[in-house]
Protein backbone atom coordinates (compact mmCIF):
# COMPACT_ATOMS: atom_id res chain seq x y z
CA UNK A 1 0.00 0.00 0.00
CA UNK A 2 1.36 3.67 -0.86
CA UNK A 3 2.84 5.37 1.67
CA UNK A 4 0.71 8.63 0.01
CA UNK A 5 -2.54 8.94 1.36
CA UNK A 6 -4.41 11.88 1.77
CA UNK A 7 -8.15 12.86 1.21
CA UNK A 8 -8.93 16.22 3.36
CA UNK A 9 -7.46 18.76 5.73
CA UNK A 10 -8.76 17.45 8.80
CA UNK A 11 -7.99 13.44 9.00
CA UNK A 12 -5.30 12.37 11.76
CA UNK A 13 -1.87 13.79 9.82
CA UNK A 14 0.41 11.01 10.33
CA UNK A 15 3.40 11.97 7.43
CA UNK A 16 4.28 15.64 6.06
CA UNK A 17 6.68 17.12 4.19
CA UNK A 18 7.78 20.85 5.89
CA UNK A 19 9.70 22.97 3.64
CA UNK A 20 13.14 24.44 4.16
CA UNK A 21 14.61 28.17 4.52
CA UNK A 22 17.96 27.76 2.74
CA UNK A 23 18.64 28.28 -0.69
CA UNK A 24 16.51 31.32 -0.52
CA UNK A 25 16.75 34.13 -2.63
CA UNK A 26 14.65 37.87 -2.76
CA UNK A 27 11.95 37.37 -5.38
CA UNK A 28 12.20 39.06 -9.13
CA UNK A 29 9.55 41.36 -9.72
CA UNK A 30 7.77 40.41 -12.58
CA UNK A 31 3.94 40.75 -13.29
CA UNK A 32 2.46 37.81 -11.59
CA UNK A 33 4.01 39.23 -8.67
CA UNK A 34 2.84 42.66 -9.25
CA UNK A 35 -0.88 41.64 -9.21
CA UNK A 36 -0.69 40.41 -5.75
CA UNK A 37 0.77 42.94 -3.92
CA UNK A 38 -1.21 45.16 -1.82
CA UNK A 39 -1.39 48.87 -3.23
CA UNK A 40 -0.12 49.73 0.38
CA UNK A 41 2.97 48.49 -0.59
CA UNK A 42 3.38 48.51 -4.09
CA UNK A 43 5.59 51.06 -4.72
CA UNK A 44 8.03 50.08 -1.93
CA UNK A 45 8.07 46.54 -2.93
CA UNK A 46 8.96 46.99 -6.39
CA UNK A 47 11.70 49.29 -5.43
CA UNK A 48 13.49 46.71 -3.56
CA UNK A 49 12.52 43.76 -5.87
CA UNK A 50 14.17 45.68 -8.46
CA UNK A 51 17.30 46.46 -6.44
CA UNK A 52 17.23 43.10 -4.30
CA UNK A 53 16.00 40.39 -7.36
CA UNK A 54 18.15 37.13 -7.49
CA UNK A 55 20.49 37.65 -4.54
CA UNK A 56 20.63 35.26 -1.39
CA UNK A 57 18.36 35.99 1.29
CA UNK A 58 21.29 36.16 4.00
CA UNK A 59 21.70 33.95 7.18
CA UNK A 60 20.88 37.09 9.60
CA UNK A 61 17.61 37.14 8.09
CA UNK A 62 16.54 33.86 8.18
CA UNK A 63 17.56 33.09 11.67
CA UNK A 64 14.63 33.71 13.31
CA UNK A 65 12.49 32.20 11.19
CA UNK A 66 14.56 29.29 10.82
CA UNK A 67 14.57 29.15 14.90
CA UNK A 68 10.62 28.81 14.70
CA UNK A 69 10.44 26.21 11.54
CA UNK A 70 12.65 24.05 13.56
CA UNK A 71 10.45 24.11 16.83
CA UNK A 72 7.47 23.71 14.45
CA UNK A 73 8.99 21.08 13.34
CA UNK A 74 9.72 19.43 17.09
CA UNK A 75 5.90 20.10 17.45
CA UNK A 76 4.82 18.01 14.75
CA UNK A 77 7.31 15.19 15.96
CA UNK A 78 5.98 15.52 19.47
CA UNK A 79 2.38 14.56 18.18
CA UNK A 80 3.69 11.11 16.31
CA UNK A 81 4.05 13.16 12.89
CA UNK A 82 6.66 11.69 10.58
CA UNK A 83 8.23 14.70 8.92
CA UNK A 84 10.04 14.63 5.19
CA UNK A 85 12.08 17.93 3.71
CA UNK A 86 12.91 18.69 0.51
CA UNK A 87 16.47 18.92 -1.12
CA UNK A 88 18.18 22.44 -0.49
CA UNK A 89 18.53 24.22 -4.20
CA UNK A 90 19.96 27.36 -4.43
CA UNK A 91 17.93 29.95 -5.92
CA UNK A 92 20.63 33.05 -6.66
CA UNK A 93 20.90 31.81 -9.85
CA UNK A 94 19.59 33.29 -13.37
CA UNK A 95 15.66 30.91 -14.81
CA UNK A 96 16.17 30.90 -18.40
CA UNK A 97 14.16 29.52 -20.84
CA UNK A 98 13.31 29.74 -24.97
CA UNK A 99 10.67 32.30 -24.18
CA UNK A 100 12.02 34.33 -21.33
CA UNK A 101 14.56 34.48 -18.82
CA UNK A 102 14.36 35.42 -14.45
CA UNK A 103 17.02 36.91 -12.56
CA UNK A 104 16.27 34.54 -10.09
CA UNK A 105 14.00 31.65 -8.00
CA UNK A 106 12.62 31.92 -4.85
CA UNK A 107 12.94 29.54 -2.39
CA UNK A 108 11.24 25.89 -0.39
CA UNK A 109 9.23 27.85 2.06
CA UNK A 110 6.04 26.70 1.01
CA UNK A 111 5.58 23.02 -0.45
CA UNK A 112 1.58 23.37 -0.44
CA UNK A 113 2.26 26.13 -3.53
CA UNK A 114 3.83 23.27 -5.59
CA UNK A 115 2.37 19.62 -4.66
CA UNK A 116 -0.72 18.21 -3.66
CA UNK A 117 -1.99 14.56 -2.76
CA UNK A 118 -5.52 13.61 -4.30
CA UNK A 119 -5.80 10.32 -2.81
CA UNK A 120 -2.79 8.25 -3.40
CA UNK A 121 -1.87 10.44 -6.21
CA UNK A 122 0.92 13.48 -5.88
CA UNK A 123 0.58 15.90 -8.41
CA UNK A 124 3.15 18.91 -9.15
CA UNK A 125 1.29 21.65 -10.09
CA UNK A 126 2.03 23.96 -12.88
CA UNK A 127 1.93 26.96 -11.27
CA UNK A 128 2.00 30.61 -12.52
CA UNK A 129 5.40 32.87 -11.91
CA UNK A 130 8.85 32.52 -13.67
CA UNK A 131 10.69 32.92 -10.42
CA UNK A 132 9.17 29.74 -9.18
CA UNK A 133 9.33 27.46 -12.72
CA UNK A 134 11.51 25.40 -11.10
CA UNK A 135 10.89 25.40 -7.62
CA UNK A 136 9.43 21.68 -7.66
CA UNK A 137 12.70 20.14 -8.50
CA UNK A 138 13.54 20.55 -4.12
CA UNK A 139 11.03 18.14 -4.00
CA UNK A 140 11.64 15.35 -6.88
CA UNK A 141 13.97 12.89 -4.63
CA UNK A 142 11.03 12.50 -2.21
CA UNK A 143 8.08 12.20 -4.68
CA UNK A 144 10.64 9.61 -6.79
CA UNK A 145 10.57 7.65 -3.23
CA UNK A 146 6.92 7.85 -3.07
CA UNK A 147 6.22 7.19 -6.47
CA UNK A 148 8.66 3.66 -5.57
CA UNK A 149 6.46 2.69 -2.12
CA UNK A 150 3.29 2.75 -5.24
CA UNK A 151 2.52 6.43 -4.91
CA UNK A 152 0.31 7.42 -8.61
CA UNK A 153 2.78 10.63 -9.85
CA UNK A 154 1.03 13.03 -11.77
CA UNK A 155 3.10 16.58 -13.39
CA UNK A 156 0.54 18.71 -14.55
CA UNK A 157 1.66 20.03 -18.07
CA UNK A 158 4.59 22.66 -17.82
CA UNK A 159 3.82 26.02 -19.16
CA UNK A 160 5.31 28.45 -21.67
CA UNK A 161 4.79 31.32 -19.24
CA UNK A 162 5.42 33.34 -22.65
CA UNK A 163 4.26 37.03 -22.65
CA UNK A 164 0.86 35.44 -23.96
CA UNK A 165 0.34 33.77 -20.13
CA UNK A 166 -0.64 37.18 -19.10
CA UNK A 167 -3.02 39.74 -19.75
CA UNK A 168 -0.92 42.82 -19.55
CA UNK A 169 -4.45 45.13 -19.70
CA UNK A 170 -4.83 43.14 -16.72
CA UNK A 171 -7.23 45.65 -14.15
CA UNK A 172 -6.38 45.67 -10.48
CA UNK A 173 -9.72 44.89 -9.16
CA UNK A 174 -11.17 43.97 -12.27
CA UNK A 175 -9.46 41.25 -14.34
CA UNK A 176 -7.08 38.89 -13.52
CA UNK A 177 -3.22 38.37 -14.53
CA UNK A 178 -3.20 35.38 -15.78
CA UNK A 179 -4.70 34.94 -19.14
CA UNK A 180 -6.27 31.41 -20.40
CA UNK A 181 -3.18 30.47 -22.76
CA UNK A 182 -2.62 27.79 -21.34
CA UNK A 183 -3.26 25.95 -17.61
CA UNK A 184 -1.75 27.29 -14.58
CA UNK A 185 -2.73 26.62 -11.21
CA UNK A 186 -1.05 27.01 -7.74
CA UNK A 187 -1.81 23.92 -5.67
CA UNK A 188 -2.48 25.76 -2.63
CA UNK A 189 -5.60 27.35 -4.63
CA UNK A 190 -7.20 24.01 -3.92
CA UNK A 191 -9.22 23.40 -0.61
CA UNK A 192 -9.59 19.23 -0.37
CA UNK A 193 -12.86 17.95 1.62
CA UNK A 194 -13.06 14.69 0.07
CA UNK A 195 -14.46 14.08 -3.12
CA UNK A 196 -15.42 17.45 -3.28
CA UNK A 197 -12.83 20.29 -4.29
CA UNK A 198 -12.42 24.05 -3.74
CA UNK A 199 -10.51 25.68 -6.03
CA UNK A 200 -9.95 29.57 -6.68
CA UNK A 201 -10.06 31.45 -10.02
CA UNK A 202 -7.33 33.96 -8.67
CA UNK A 203 -4.18 35.79 -10.14
CA UNK A 204 -2.22 32.38 -9.89
CA UNK A 205 -5.01 29.91 -11.13
CA UNK A 206 -7.07 30.31 -14.27
CA UNK A 207 -9.85 28.82 -15.84
CA UNK A 208 -7.70 26.43 -17.89
CA UNK A 209 -6.32 24.79 -15.52
CA UNK A 210 -9.30 24.52 -13.09
CA UNK A 211 -11.09 23.02 -16.68
CA UNK A 212 -7.58 20.52 -16.08
CA UNK A 213 -7.93 19.46 -13.16
CA UNK A 214 -11.83 18.82 -13.83
CA UNK A 215 -10.84 16.54 -16.68
CA UNK A 216 -7.72 14.55 -14.60
CA UNK A 217 -10.14 14.05 -11.46
CA UNK A 218 -13.39 14.03 -12.37
CA UNK A 219 -13.58 10.39 -14.06
CA UNK A 220 -12.14 9.44 -10.58
CA UNK A 221 -15.03 10.57 -8.63
CA UNK A 222 -14.14 14.00 -7.38
CA UNK A 223 -16.85 16.90 -8.00
CA UNK A 224 -14.73 20.15 -8.22
CA UNK A 225 -16.29 23.52 -7.21
CA UNK A 226 -15.06 26.62 -8.93
CA UNK A 227 -14.99 29.54 -6.39
CA UNK A 228 -14.02 33.25 -6.12
CA UNK A 229 -13.56 35.74 -3.77
CA UNK A 230 -13.73 39.65 -3.48
CA UNK A 231 -10.56 40.28 -2.94
CA UNK A 232 -8.48 42.36 -5.48
CA UNK A 233 -4.90 39.81 -4.85
CA UNK A 234 -7.17 36.77 -5.18
CA UNK A 235 -3.54 33.78 -4.49
CA UNK A 236 -3.99 30.99 -2.51
CA UNK A 237 -6.87 29.64 -1.06
CA UNK A 238 -5.68 28.99 2.41
CA UNK A 239 -5.91 31.99 4.22
CA UNK A 240 -9.69 32.77 2.70
CA UNK A 241 -11.82 29.54 2.79
CA UNK A 242 -10.59 26.97 5.08
CA UNK A 243 -12.72 23.90 5.93
CA UNK A 244 -11.84 22.63 9.75
CA UNK A 245 -13.60 19.43 9.96
CA UNK A 246 -16.25 17.44 8.79
CA UNK A 247 -19.15 20.67 8.79
CA UNK A 248 -16.94 23.05 9.91
CA UNK A 249 -15.43 26.07 7.58
CA UNK A 250 -13.93 28.78 8.36
CA UNK A 251 -13.87 31.84 6.00
CA UNK A 252 -12.27 35.39 5.99
CA UNK A 253 -14.70 38.42 6.79
CA UNK A 254 -13.34 40.33 4.01
CA UNK A 255 -12.95 38.37 1.42
CA UNK A 256 -16.70 37.09 0.98
CA UNK A 257 -17.51 34.73 -1.83
CA UNK A 258 -18.79 35.80 -5.03
CA UNK A 259 -21.39 32.96 -5.49
CA UNK A 260 -22.29 30.10 -2.60
CA UNK A 261 -21.44 26.95 -4.24
CA UNK A 262 -24.66 25.08 -4.55
CA UNK A 263 -22.86 22.18 -2.65
CA UNK A 264 -22.37 24.60 0.20
CA UNK A 265 -26.40 26.19 0.16
CA UNK A 266 -28.07 23.03 0.08
CA UNK A 267 -25.42 21.53 3.15
CA UNK A 268 -25.91 22.07 6.61
CA UNK A 269 -22.10 22.69 6.86
CA UNK A 270 -21.73 25.72 9.52
CA UNK A 271 -19.59 28.39 8.11
CA UNK A 272 -18.13 30.70 10.46
CA UNK A 273 -16.15 34.16 9.75
CA UNK A 274 -12.53 33.92 11.29
CA UNK A 275 -11.56 36.59 14.07
CA UNK A 276 -9.01 39.44 13.13
CA UNK A 277 -5.66 38.82 13.55
CA UNK A 278 -3.12 40.62 16.26
CA UNK A 279 -0.74 41.46 13.97
CA UNK A 280 -0.18 45.31 14.68
CA UNK A 281 -1.01 48.01 12.21
CA UNK A 282 2.68 49.06 12.82
CA UNK A 283 3.80 45.81 11.18
CA UNK A 284 5.49 46.77 7.56
CA UNK A 285 3.82 44.27 6.01
CA UNK A 286 0.45 44.54 7.75
CA UNK A 287 -1.36 44.31 4.55
CA UNK A 288 -0.10 41.45 3.10
CA UNK A 289 0.36 39.16 6.36
CA UNK A 290 -2.78 39.36 8.37
CA UNK A 291 -4.94 36.61 7.11
CA UNK A 292 -2.53 34.84 7.73
CA UNK A 293 -3.83 34.09 11.10
CA UNK A 294 -6.05 31.77 9.06
CA UNK A 295 -3.34 29.59 7.52
CA UNK A 296 -3.54 26.82 10.09
CA UNK A 297 -2.40 23.07 9.92
CA UNK A 298 -5.10 20.70 11.48
CA UNK A 299 -3.43 17.44 13.52
CA UNK A 300 -6.73 15.98 13.32
CA UNK A 301 -10.43 17.17 13.50
CA UNK A 302 -10.03 18.15 17.09
CA UNK A 303 -6.47 19.48 16.50
CA UNK A 304 -4.82 22.79 15.10
CA UNK A 305 -1.51 24.12 14.99
CA UNK A 306 -2.22 27.86 15.30
CA UNK A 307 0.43 30.83 15.56
CA UNK A 308 1.60 31.85 19.12
CA UNK A 309 0.31 35.17 19.34
CA UNK A 310 -3.24 34.73 17.65
CA UNK A 311 -5.52 34.72 20.72
CA UNK A 312 -8.90 35.40 19.47
CA UNK A 313 -7.74 32.80 16.34
CA UNK A 314 -6.70 30.07 19.08
CA UNK A 315 -10.30 31.45 21.26
CA UNK A 316 -12.29 31.26 17.94
CA UNK A 317 -10.70 27.11 17.48
CA UNK A 318 -11.58 26.39 21.16
CA UNK A 319 -15.22 27.30 21.27
CA UNK A 320 -15.76 25.38 18.42
CA UNK A 321 -14.58 22.32 19.75
CA UNK A 322 -10.90 22.14 18.61
CA UNK A 323 -7.89 22.48 20.28
CA UNK A 324 -5.22 24.65 19.39
CA UNK A 325 -1.90 24.01 19.61
CA UNK A 326 0.24 27.26 19.87
CA UNK A 327 3.50 27.99 18.20
CA UNK A 328 5.24 30.48 16.96
CA UNK A 329 5.69 31.56 13.50
CA UNK A 330 5.36 35.29 12.40
CA UNK A 331 8.92 35.36 11.26
CA UNK A 332 8.44 32.67 8.38
CA UNK A 333 5.63 35.25 7.23
CA UNK A 334 8.30 37.11 5.30
CA UNK A 335 8.72 33.97 2.85
CA UNK A 336 5.11 33.63 1.94
CA UNK A 337 3.02 31.98 4.58
CA UNK A 338 2.19 30.33 8.17
CA UNK A 339 1.98 26.44 8.64
CA UNK A 340 -0.42 25.54 6.11
CA UNK A 341 2.06 27.02 3.37
CA UNK A 342 4.50 25.03 4.64
CA UNK A 343 4.12 21.79 4.58
CA UNK A 344 1.96 19.20 2.29
CA UNK A 345 0.48 16.44 3.99
CA UNK A 346 1.29 13.05 2.38
CA UNK A 347 -0.54 10.51 5.01
CA UNK A 348 -3.66 11.44 6.78
CA UNK A 349 -4.97 8.52 8.25
CA UNK A 350 -8.62 7.86 6.91
CA UNK A 351 -10.42 7.14 3.19
CA UNK A 352 -11.93 8.81 0.61
CA UNK A 353 -15.27 10.08 1.60
CA UNK A 354 -18.26 12.20 0.43
CA UNK A 355 -19.10 14.61 3.26
CA UNK A 356 -21.90 16.84 1.32
CA UNK A 357 -24.37 14.01 0.47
Amino acid sequence: MSVVQSNNEWDPLEEVIVGTLEGAANLTWEIGFEAVTAVEHLERSRSYHLQAAGRPISPLAVNKAKQELDEFVNVLKNEGVTVRRPDTVQHARPIVTPNWTSIGGNCQANPRDVLIVFDDEILEAPMAWRSRYFEFWAYRTLVKKYFASGARWTAAPKPEMSDSSYDPNWVRGESYVTSEYEPLFDAADIARCGRDLFIQRSHVTNDMGIEWLRRHLEPRGYRIHRVEFDDYRAIHIDATFVPLAPGKLMVNPDRPLKEMPEVLKHSDWEIREAPRSTLPESHPWFHSFRWLSMNVLNLSETKVVVEAEEGPMQDFLSDWGLEPIPVAFRNNYSFGGSFHCATVDIRRRGGLKDYFS
